[in-house]
């Protein structure tokens, strides 16, 4: 099928559906990643405080052996366990909840690329959630022993519950968002809005911007910092070979009609 043929399905199937149509499908995507979200939640609250436990470890590792964890408000405890278990649970339904993201772009999409929105939306999962362990595995142990080397006889550490769950949550969503970049550049690239030689051109203004965003969403130490503008500069090079196979092919030239007599 040629491109024109393409692009005539594409726009007229974009044209069929209605502002209100869009924001209706919109609806019915939201809730049901809603409605998946609650079934992840009421599946891992009963195992919250294990998980909060496993999610400690990394900090319980390196915090000195008189300090803990505390809560200040009555019911800080309680509500912890609960951002716990649904963010669990996310996690456990976030196959379903990229599929449902993949089925509303998909309307904007040419119909032999629908056939991989369930691959896709798997590989966004299984990205995502390699990211958060990126960061629990790799940036945890180094980022908590730095802060951790500040304590001393007269500095004693004891975080909060929530203070240590926000920073935990806002670093594991950080690494996990950082690594949809090759599958938010294969995107792209079908739609032809980049190429591998836009993006080879602009490289050097990637890896500052990676740094930039190391720099906002990470600590402020060095390390924690590299380790997160070190993967980042390794998918955007992913994402350039990504874009090479996957890109907007264009159509051969035609030949012009004098060459031809």
């Amino acid at each position: 099928m040629s491109e024109a043929p393409q692009q005539q399905e594409r726009t007229g199937e974009l044209k069929e559906m209605t502002l209100m149509d869009h924001l209706g499908e919109l609806r019915d995507r939201l809730v049901r990643s809603f409605i998946a979200a609650l079934v992840g939640f009421f599946a891992c609250y009963a195992f919250s405080k294990d998980l909060f436990r496993l999610m400690m470890a990394p900090l319980l590792e390196v915090i000195p052996p008189e300090s803990h964890l505390i809560f200040t408000a009555l019911p800080e405890a309680f509500f912890t366990y609960i951002k716990v278990a649904f963010v669990a649970g996310l996690f456990l339904v976030s196959p379903y909840i990229f599929y449902q993201i993949w089925q509303f772009i998909s309307p904007g999409l040419y119909e032999q690329e629908r056939k991989y929105i369930i691959p896709i939306a798997m590989l966004s999962a299984v990205f995502f959630v390699s990211g958060a362990l990126f960061g629990y595995f790799i940036v945890f142990p180094f980022g908590f022993e730095f802060f951790m080397g500040y304590a001393d006889d007269l500095i004693k550490p004891l975080p909060s519950l929530r203070e240590y769950f926000s920073f935990s949550l806002k670093l594991l969503l950080a690494f996990g968002l950082i690594f949809e970049l090759p599958l938010f550049i294969f995107f792209l690239a079908r739609l032809g809005l980049v190429t591998a030689a836009s993006l080879r051109k602009k490289r050097k203004y990637a890896f500052l911007f990676a740094f930039v965003i190391a720099a906002i969403l990470t600590p402020p130490d060095g390390i924690t910092q590299i380790l997160m503008a070190g993967p980042l500069m390794i998918l955007y090079e992913i994402s350039i070979y990504v874009a090479l196979v996957f890109g907007k092919k264009k159509p051969p030239a035609e030949p012009d009609e004098k060459e031809e007599a």
